[in-house]
């Protein structure tokens, strides 16, 4: 995967990729991507990626980036803060197994940047 920046549903920016990887912009590493799968470092299953956004496991949008189609409507996306020096990634647990796909949905997520990640 391309170096892609996310943006939240204020439009500020949360988080990069870098290889497979999801990283804060303060370096530290919170997510990795495994096929269209989001999983969190300890297995969690977060959401799915697909056409530049990042949907929860109900299928309602948390994150976008700059190649996003469909979905809600998109906020003004802020500026992008300077990136930290990357933390060391933990290691990867056991992946839970995969929710079933939900319909993807043209709403945004309740869940904030912080809960999505934990």
């Amino acid at each position: 995967m391309n170096e892609q920046t996310f943006y939240d549903k204020q439009g500020r920016p949360v988080a990069y990729t870098y290889n497979e990887h999801i990283y804060l912009f303060s370096g530290q590493p919170v997510a990795y991507f495994y096929g269209d799968s989001v999983y969190s470092f300890s297995g969690n299953h977060l959401g799915r990626y697909s056409n530049g956004w990042i949907r929860d496991n109900n299928g309602n949008c948390v994150f976008f980036d700059q190649t996003a189609t469909g979905g809600p409507a998109k906020p003004m996306k802020s500026m992008k803060p300077m990136k930290s020096m990357k933390s060391m990634k933990p290691m990867k647990s056991m992946r839970q197994m995969r929710p079933m796909k939900p319909m993807n949905s043209l709403s945004w997520s309740q869940l904030s940047s912080d809960a999505f990640f934990n």
